[in-house]
């Protein structure tokens, strides 16, 4: 990065920064990932110039012959990948994927029925401070107070009492396996078009390790981080009969022109997500989480469902007596990266919150196995035990450096 820094020395000081960051913490965040440096040198090519408005064979611009084939790469290994009838690789992110569906099949005002925020949903699945609860009338299922889980028969009353024009089906804080063949039972009940939004459970879902909503599912939106280890980005996936109303609404509806480097690295990432590798890697996440989540029970936390089947947790600190914000910014100074989460029937604001979500997808990419997760939860323990500890947390800290030493990351991207 030898131009950069002398280009732009801040800019340059801060993505060392963020480099040491990232080799150097252990960073639990769910909904993050490592992408390999094939993907981080796609997504910084000389596509980066490209305007390519339109579709592949169908643009509104000229030169773009080699955007036609990084996106038709693209389309072609979502389709395998998932399934698929028709995809559409365009979307900057999952909330405009959902949108993009919404905007398709809905007219304003019309009714959706989704996973309410608080209990494991996700901002464009209604909630009021989003487009998608201020543009449609919206409705919310949660969880069961006392198992933590979907309670599909709740789902159905719902449904049928509110009769959505649309269903979610998809969470961002939910740990256990989603009934995407229940969802579409009771979509076709009260006639609604179901969308499974599998952000987090993408690379579980293409894998096998999670049941798939292709089957279910009238749309199903993904991003391309998370479990995928792609760049941050969005797919829209839908049966053939609603293509060309996604890719209208997609662009020009919705969007301009498409971001090539960033669809190139979209391709990157799912011929990786097609091999055998792949899957042993998504075998290991949930593994990992098992692990972290059992041996924090052990230690006395409590889990929301009592577990998890996924790459994610949700933690109640409700018997800890502390915040999820106060334990983000504890474990943040021992070297462990979490987010404070609300948990279903949260009575603090999503500023403080009652628990903490962890998953395992970023330490599983650098090789951490079993055994590491039970490491990284006695360090969770020691920490949050010794909140107000300050040598308790420093010597968590050097702990922490240990273990990232062990297991290196991004070697030499900063020169």
């Amino acid at each position: 990065m030898e131009r950069l820094k002398e280009r732009d020395p801040e800019i340059y000081e801060a993505i060392v920064n963020e480099i040491e960051r990232e080799r150097n913490k252990i960073v639990l965040i769910a909904s993050e990932n490592y992408a390999s440096r094939a993907v981080l040198e796609a997504q910084g090519s000389v596509f980066t110039n490209k305007y390519a408005e339109g579709y592949p064979g169908k643009r509104y611009y000229g030169g773009c012959e080699y955007a036609d084939i990084i996106e038709s790469l693209a389309i072609k290994r979502a389709k395998e990948l998932f399934g698929a009838e028709h995809v559409n690789v365009q979307p900057h992110s999952g909330t405009q994927a959902n949108m993009a569906v919404y905007f398709s099949f809905l007219k304003p005002g019309g009714k959706i029925l989704g996973m309410a925020l608080n209990h494991g949903g996700h901002l464009s699945h209604g909630a009021q401070v989003n487009f998608s609860g201020i543009f449609y009338k919206t409705f919310f299922y949660g969880v069961d107070k006392k198992t933590g889980l979907i309670n599909y028969e709740k789902v159905r009353q719902l449904a049928k009492k509110h009769k959505p024009k649309m269903i979610l089906a998809g969470a961002s804080a939910y740990s256990r396996i989603i009934d995407f063949k229940a969802f579409s039972d009771i979509a076709r009940e009260v006639n609604a078009y179901l969308l499974a939004d599998i952000a987090h459970i993408a690379g579980l879902v293409a894998t096998g390790l999670h049941p798939s909503p292709v089957p279910y599912a009238d749309f199903v939106t993904t991003t391309t981080h998370k479990t995928l280890k792609g760049p941050r980005g969005g797919i829209i996936m839908c049966k053939a009969e609603y293509a060309r109303a996604i890719d209208k609404m997609v662009f020009p509806g919705i969007q301009g022109g498409p971001l090539v480097h960033v669809i190139a690295a979209k391709a990157v990432a799912l011929k990786e997500a097609l091999t055998y590798k792949f899957k042993d890697y998504q075998i290991q996440v949930v593994k990992n989480a098992k692990e972290l989540a059992d041996a924090l029970m052990s230690k006395g936390f409590e889990l929301i469902s009592g577990g998890t089947d996924t790459h994610l947790m949700l933690v109640d600190l409700t018997g800890k007596s502390i915040t999820g914000k106060e334990a983000e910014t504890a474990l943040d100074l021992a070297g462990i990266t979490v987010n404070k989460n609300t948990i279903p029937y949260d009575d603090k604001p999503a500023t403080v919150t009652s628990g903490i979500r962890i998953g395992t997808p970023i330490v599983t990419s650098r090789k951490m196995k079993e055994p590491e997760m039970v490491v990284i939860a006695d360090l969770i323990s020691q920490t949050i035990n010794n909140i107000k500890d300050a040598n308790a947390i420093s010597r968590v800290k050097e702990k922490i450096k240990v273990l990232c030493k062990r297991f290196p990351v991004y070697n030499d991207m900063d020169k």
